[in-house]
């Protein structure tokens, strides 16, 4: 269901403020985790009567964000009673993009949350859960008229869910992008914990025992069309970047945020630079990609 709001002045500055709300169980704190990676500023289980004052601060005039995320929910005592009154606040307001989401889920699905996770309802703290899940469902159902997207999450996964969620925040015109940190290293000085992807250079022939390329980097051009001479640098440039073409949409698809691509040498100074520069060249053209190159160890001594 959308709801039509008043177009934002031409003079006024616009932010995107997103409330996600719903049954308990339904999966807001896995929706929060999606919109942090999304690039959002989230704040989770924030009292009802302060989110006008969280916009305000975050939001407002001089203010350095314009994407922030609130999970409200009946965990707020205040809540049900004041919600839909700050809302219809919020969406007056003209300087706000403000949208609602509402996550619900089946009673078989939330009775099943509820019993791996054994959390008490919060509508139900002494009696079942079922009769908790019963009573929200009721009291929520004015607010999930309100909503300008439902989102059933009964048979997602998680990644589904942060799939979802990119997916809308598309539609709603917030250009959302893999990260790829295509990241050189050598490993005299550990392999980077934070690689995803490895790839090791060391069977190409080595800069480092050539006379007058030992001080320069892979950066220099002189290193760079050394290292390129050599027979099987251009068979697993090709390779390579055959593969990554290949398997960076699938990470893109599989709701993944950041991507790291660790190629390694003995030293991190020549190699392992040279190659991570012509792979930026290569993979250049995968659109809806942000690209970051970093040289850890080009400098080590």
């Amino acid at each position: 269901m959308t709801t039509v709001r008043p177009a934002p002045s031409s003079r006024t500055r616009t932010a995107r403020f997103v409330v996600v709300t719903g049954l308990s169980g339904a999966g807001k704190s896995a929706a929060i985790r999606a919109l942090e990676d999304l690039g959002y500023l989230c704040v989770d289980n924030l009292p009802t009567v302060l989110i006008p004052t969280l916009a305000d601060l975050t939001l407002g005039q001089g203010a350095t964000y314009d994407t922030v995320a609130v999970v409200v929910d009946a965990r707020d005592r205040s809540f049900l009673d004041q919600f839909a009154g700050v809302f219809k606040s919020l969406r007056a307001r003209r300087d706000l993009d403000t949208w609602l989401i509402f996550l619900e889920a089946s009673d078989e699905a939330l009775l099943r949350r509820f019993s791996e996770t054994r959390r008490p309802h919060p509508l139900a703290p002494t009696g079942s859960v079922i009769e908790g899940i019963l009573a929200e469902r009721a009291r929520l159902r004015r607010i999930k008229k309100m909503a300008d997207k439902v989102l059933d999450t009964s048979d997602l996964t998680v990644h589904e869910l942060r799939r979802a969620f990119r997916e809308l925040s598309e539609g709603d015109g917030k250009q959302t992008r893999l990260t790829v940190t295509l990241l050189s290293f050598g490993y005299k000085y550990g392999v980077p914990a934070e690689s995803d992807l490895l790839f090791d250079v060391r069977f190409l022939p080595n800069p480092h025992f050539v006379a007058g390329l030992r001080e320069l980097t892979g950066k220099d051009p002189a290193v760079r069309d050394f290292v390129a001479a050599a027979d099987a640098t251009k068979p697993f440039l090709d390779l390579t970047t055959d593969l990554l073409r290949f398997l960076i949409p699938q990470y893109t698809t599989e709701g993944k945020s950041y991507l790291t691509i660790g190629i390694g040498c003995t030293g991190g100074r020549h190699r392992s630079v040279a190659v991570v520069e012509q792979l930026k060249t290569r993979l250049a053209g995968i659109t809806r990609i942000r690209w970051r190159v970093k040289h850890r160890d080009i400098a080590a001594e």
